[in-house]
């Protein structure tokens, strides 16, 4: 077996095995779309793109690029897809620099920056796939106090607060023009669960209750409140022009 196979299951405690590679959570996953969507272009990658369940919510685009380093999920991607003539499907190895020989306008990875010690090499390994003013969108997991040994097992060097999300753009020279936490309740379900000793792995009961009860509050208390702690961190990054400073957000 090669370092690259395997890497979905140990990045997110699923299997790429099967479609119904782990708990399935619709819900939650139109939830982040609605996040992300407004914030990318006519042309899309998405890095570690896993079965392709976010990336399959995407209509009309002119160019969807999916990817993993894990050649299981990248076979299961081009068979996902084979009839979407936008949609390119390819390994794409972030460790060893990979970048698209053609740069698309934004740029999504979700629960993937954690993996790498040097954040701002990847941020900036990132943008080389980006055009010029174009976005790089970030999910990442929020706050050291929600770290437990989920995060041990599946290779997370950090969780994220606004903040730190932010220096790491800087660091990249990126511009910042959005970092907030996202999913209260979750994180406050996470906090619990690592307090108690329980958040090793998702449990398919409990994700399946959480998706069906905890996500449709979640989203209302994000039209009514400002969101001051969550489970994850929601990052847009802005690509310079070239010869242009990165500004301030």
């Amino acid at each position: 077996m090669s370092a690259e196979e395997g890497a979905f299951a140990r990045a997110t405690g699923r299997t790429a095995e099967r479609e119904d590679g782990g708990p399935d959570k619709p819900r939650y996953r139109r939830y982040q779309y609605d996040l992300i969507a407004p914030h990318c272009g006519r042309s899309v990658l998405e890095v570690g793109a896993g079965l392709g369940e976010f990336a399959a919510q995407f209509t009309g685009l002119d160019r969807l690029v999916v990817t993993d380093v894990d050649p299981d999920a990248v076979a299961l991607l081009k068979e996902r897809f084979a009839s979407a003539a936008e949609v390119e499907a390819m390994q794409f190895d972030l460790s060893t620099g990979a970048q698209l020989e053609h740069p698309v306008e934004t740029v999504i990875a979700i629960n993937v920056l954690e993996h790498f010690e040097d954040d701002a090499a990847i941020l900036t390994r990132l943008a080389g796939s980006v055009a010029p003013g174009g976005t790089i969108v970030l999910w990442v997991p929020a706050y050291m106090s929600l770290y437990g040994e989920f995060d041990r097992k599946v290779g997370h060097f950090r969780r994220y607060t606004p903040a730190t999300l932010r220096d790491a753009a800087r660091r990249a020279g990126l511009g910042v023009t959005l970092a907030r936490p996202v999913n209260l309740l979750g994180g406050l379900a996470w906090w619990a669960a690592v307090r108690m000793g329980k958040a090793g792995s998702p449990k398919a009961g409990a994700v399946g209750l959480y998706d069906k009860v905890i996500v449709p509050v979640t989203r209302v208390l994000d039209r009514v409140l400002p969101i001051p702690f969550g489970q994850s961190v929601l990052g847009v990054l802005r690509v310079p022009h070239d010869g242009e400073r990165a500004g301030r957000d």
